[in-house]
C-alpha cells in the first residue's frame, strides 16, 4: 500500500524494505521504527535476504526531530534503548541486510545503514553525523557500529563539524562497500542478494552471528569462536555438497 511507512516486497527468498516517508527523505519516526521492528522480529519464513532502501531520492534522513524535541530525558532513555534494540535485531537477526542507499544517509540514518550487512551507495549519497551541530547526542548505535567503523577520533571529528562525506568517501572510509552510478544501486543490490541467498544457510548465519562479535573478543576468545563456528559449518551436508561441487567443476545445490 502507498500509505505504509515501510512498503514489504517478498520475492521468493529476497525481501525488499522500503522505507516510504515522501516529504520527509524517510526520516525515522516511532512508527517506522516499528515496523522495521515487527519485521525483523518476525520475518516470513522464506526470507534470507533483505534490501532495506527509500523512497523520493533518500535512503534515511535519520531521527524525525519533530517527535524528538518532546521527549523527556527518561523517555529519550527508552527510544535510545530501543533504537539499540532494533539496530541489534537487523544486524544480529540471522538475515543478511543489504542497503540500496542515496541521498541522505544521515545521522540516524548512518546508524541504521552500518546495522546490515553489505551497503551500495549511489552518487548522491551524503553520509553526515549532525547531532552535534544541532546540541544532540548520537543515540542509536553509531559509537559502537560507525565509531567502529571510522574510528573514535574520526567519528568525533565528524561530529564536531558535521562534515559530509560522499559515495567513493564512503567506500574508502568503510561507511559503504560499493559505490555505484545513479540508479545502480537497487539492481546490484539484487544481484547481491541473490548471490548471498544461494550461499548454505549455516555458513550465512555464522558469518553474521561470529564476525562482528569475533572483532570485541581478545585474541585467543576470537580464534576459539572461529574454531567453534569453523567446526559447526564443515560437518553439515551443506559443507559436504560444497566441497563436492568444487571437486566436480559445478555450482553447489545447498539447502
Amino acid at each position: 500500500m502507498q500509505d505504509e511507512m515501510l512498503k514489504v516486497k517478498v520475492d521468493g527468498v529476497i525481501a525488499t524494505l522500503t522505507m516510504n516517508r515522501p516529504g520527509k527523505r524517510n526520516a525515522m519516526c516511532e512508527e517506522l521504527l516499528n515496523a522495521l521492528d515487527a519485521f525483523f522480529s518476525a520475518p516470513p519464513e522464506e526470507v534470507r535476504v533483505v534490501i532495506l532502501t527509500g523512497i523520493e531520492g533518500h535512503y534515511c534522513s535519520g531521527l524525525d526531530l519533530s517527535e524528538h524535541v518532546h521527549r523527556s530525558a527518561e523517555e529519550n532513555l527508552y527510544h535510545s534503548r530501543q533504537w539499540h534494540s532494533v539496530m541489534h535485531k537487523i544486524q544480529f537477526g540471522g538475515l543478511a541486510v543489504v542497503s540500496a542507499m542515496f541521498g541522505a544517509v544521515i545521522g540516524g540514518g548512518m546508524e541504521l545503514a552500518t546495522s546490515t550487512h553489505v551497503r551500495i551507495a549511489e552518487p548522491s549519497t551524503i553520509f553526515q553525523l549532525p547531532e552535534g551541530r544541532r546540541g544532540i547526542f548520537v543515540g542509536g548505535g553509531a559509537t559502537a557500529r560507525v565509531g567502529r567503523l571510522l574510528g573514535p577520533d574520526r567519528m568525533t571529528e565528524m561530529m564536531l563539524t558535521g562534515r559530509k562525506y560522499n559515495a567513493d568517501e564512503g567506500v574508502a572510509l568503510g561507511l559503504a562497500h560499493y559505490s555505484v552510478g545513479e540508479g545502480e544501486a537497487m539492481p546490484l543490490a539484487r544481484e547481491l542478494a541473490g548471490k548471498i541467498s544461494r550461499n548454505a544457510p549455516l555458513s550465512n548465519y555464522l558469518m553474521i552471528q561470529s564476525i562482528a562479535r569475533i572483532g570485541d573478543m581478545g585474541t585467543e576468545e576470537g580464534l576459539f569462536t572461529e574454531s567453534l563456528a569453523a567446526a559447526l559449518s564443515q560437518t553439515t551436508p551443506d559443507a559436504e555438497e560444497g566441497l563436492r561441487a568444487f571437486l566436480e567443476k559445478r555450482a553447489p545445490k545447498f539447502r
